[in-house]
């Protein structure tokens, strides 16, 4: 694969809700004084009458949250994944999901991406927390265009959402005008032999490894499933009944994430095979990305070699 402009998708997330903010004034931004790393404060600059800053008090941003989405607003509460998934999440099950209220969740540093703060930042555990949670729709942009797309749906969408973007630049694998729809999987392309389900920044793996596959003449059908949840089970069916083979591939643990919910959908068919790639049951530590996602064994290299012990 040709080298890919890389950008953050917290990035794509910060230039969107500018726009939004904008069209819309019940838009509003609540901060966990993270407006640099997060990158809200363009929102800031451009709307101040609309963006709020708690400060280091997200248990706090959830609960201002939800009283605001009962007065008509759109509550879009900006941090870090490990603080919006784990330190919020009692008042994200109390207070906005469990009245159903329209708070967005817009959480960066998802995944193994902040590679520099170590295991107390690197969130593997996030996606399993928010979508075990009723009422929660749980969205992974897998580039910067993706980001854009998904986020501007989300807030046009009613409901709790929790959309997890990267801290690191990642590669951009979509044109501005690919289109994305919550809850249905978007087809990379099409194959016979086996699919791949890939889902955030590991949908470039699943891409690269598309391409080095073909080479050898294995056609694989490659999924870039963004929601997790909903999942688009129909998808995932499809998958088995045309391929019978099926691999997952996450920045996130093995546990209860895009590989626990695509085997949840096999296992009801009763047939078919998958094949997880992910953080296998550890933590994080501190090095660099590339690094890390080597050492989990979440690379293109590996996605093949599992592709291949299937065939």
């Amino acid at each position: 694969m040709a080298e890919k402009a890389k950008r953050a998708t917290r990035e794509g997330m910060g230039e969107e809700i500018v726009k939004l903010g904008t069209e819309n004034r019940n838009v509003v931004v609540i901060d966990a004084d993270l407006g640099s790393s997060c990158k809200t404060d363009a929102f800031m600059k451009a709307l101040p009458d609309q963006y709020y800053n708690l400060g280091i008090a997200e248990q706090n941003c959830a609960g201002v949250a939800a009283g605001m989405a009962t007065c008509g607003k759109i509550p879009l509460v900006v941090t870090y994944a490990a603080f919006g998934s784990m330190r919020m999440c009692e008042m994200v099950r109390q207070e906005i999901c469990y009245p159903n209220l329209n708070v967005k969740l817009f959480c960066s540093h998802g995944g193994l991406t902040p590679d520099g703060d170590g295991a107390s930042h690197q969130t593997v555990e996030d996606l399993a927390i928010m979508r075990s949670i009723p009422n929660m729709t749980v969205v992974v942009p897998a580039d910067y265009e993706a980001a854009k797309k998904l986020v501007r749906q989300a807030v046009e969408t009613d409901g709790p959402m929790y959309l997890r973007f990267t801290r690191n630049s990642v590669p951009i694998v979509y044109e501005e005008d690919d289109e994305f729809e919550i809850g249905k999987a978007k087809m990379i392309q099409d194959g016979t032999d086996v699919s791949i389900i890939a889902i955030g920044d590991t949908v470039r793996l699943a891409m690269e490894a598309g391409e080095i596959l073909s080479a050898k003449g294995i056609k694989a059908r490659i999924l870039d499933m963004h929601t997790i949840k909903p999942l688009d089970a129909d998808a995932v069916k499809d998958c088995i009944e045309k391929t019978g083979k099926i691999v997952t591939i996450e920045d996130h643990s093995i546990i209860n994430g895009l590989g626990s919910a695509v085997s949840d959908v096999v296992a009801q068919t009763g047939k078919g095979i998958v094949r997880k790639i992910g953080v296998n049951d550890t933590f994080g530590e501190t090095a660099p990305y590339d690094r890390l996602m080597e050492k989990h064994g979440i690379t293109t290299e590996k996605l093949v070699e599992a592709v291949e012990s299937l065939l």
